[in-house]
């Protein structure tokens, strides 16, 4: 069987980061670079954070350092959940890695364009990076084979009542990828909030001695820190991983084809992700998106991804 190729576009990051950790050493995934977005921190901390992830698990994958910023709003970053760095916690060494010289836009449209429609997308940030290649290279949207985000919700949001993080960030961005025609899996928070990584799950992770398990565990005992004191929980939800594990087994999501809109108007509601669940408009649907997840099959491809580093 062929490799799955991906082009993880991200904004490291706690839950991030373990996305990259997942996807690093596993056999059925060809890695072929990684692309970093403003987010949870400034640009320049989510792309030193993406380094230090590849530095410290040994992963020969590039770097690409692409937008600083949304299309249109104001910046906006959640340094209130992953610290100053965006990714507090672990001590890394000395960072030797450096990003490649190729902005990340330039990067996806020439990669895309030179491919065979083979490579999927998983973004776990806000879309800029996606939605400017788009933007600049219309050509590039029948070359992706699937776009797998962590982001929206069918229900409510974590940061205002309608709207999720990634997508708030940039919802103008989000606009241009979901309206593209390309086809698209929506991991929302109605699925990553059930993944919560309570203690019992760091300890479980904690027991595999490699360096994975030693990133993992440091990660998630700071995330959990700030999760519990920002929203009372005592495990914080695992969100960007379910892309990854989504792919290497299929059968881990239950989706449900609905036509989606992102909500760029409104003050109340904007970066929403208008989920027409019932068919109320009768339009085509245009995403797959995720209604529920196999919780405990979830954690055992963590702990295997763990493993991998052995």
């Amino acid at each position: 069987m062929e490799p799955i190729k991906i082009i993880q576009d991200c904004d490291p990051g706690h839950d991030d980061a373990i996305a990259i950790l997942l996807a690093g050493r596993n056999p059925r995934i060809q890695q072929l670079g990684i692309t970093v977005v403003a987010g949870n921190q400034t640009l320049d901390r989510t792309t030193v954070n993406a380094l230090n992830v590849c530095q410290y698990l040994g992963l020969d994958v590039p770097v690409y350092a692409g937008c600083d910023r949304p299309m249109i709003r104001d910046k906006v970053t959640a340094g209130d959940i992953h610290g100053k760095t965006g990714l507090d916690g672990p001590d890394f060494a000395p960072l030797t890695r450096q990003a490649e010289k190729k902005h990340a836009v330039s990067y996806l449209i020439d990669t895309l364009m030179a491919s065979d429609g083979d490579i999927m997308l998983l973004p776990t940030g806000p879309l800029t990076n996606i939605g400017m290649a788009m933007r600049l290279e219309p050509r590039i949207v029948p070359k992706i084979k699937r776009i797998v985000l962590m982001g929206g919700s069918f229900s409510y949001g974590n940061v205002s009542p309608a709207a999720e993080f990634n997508i708030m960030a940039d919802a103008d961005a989000a606009h241009v990828v979901f309206s593209s025609g390309c086809p698209i899996t929506m991991v929302g928070l109605d699925v990553t909030r059930k993944v919560l990584c309570l203690p019992s799950a760091v300890e479980r992770m904690a027991k595999i001695d490699n360096p994975a398990g030693r990133l993992f565990t440091d990660l998630m005992r700071f995330f959990n820190k700030t999760q519990k004191e920002v929203f009372g929980w005592e495990g914080g939800p695992l969100h960007d991983p379910v892309t990854i594990a989504s792919i290497l087994d299929p059968d881990l999501l239950k989706t449900q084809p609905m036509h989606t809109e992102i909500d760029i108007r409104s003050v109340q509601s904007y970066g929403r992700t208008n989920c027409d669940v019932f068919g109320y408009l009768k339009k085509e649907p245009n995403v797959d998106v995720a209604v529920d997840i196999d919780v405990p099959r979830f954690w055992d491809i963590i702990e295997q991804g763990i493993r991998n580093y052995a």
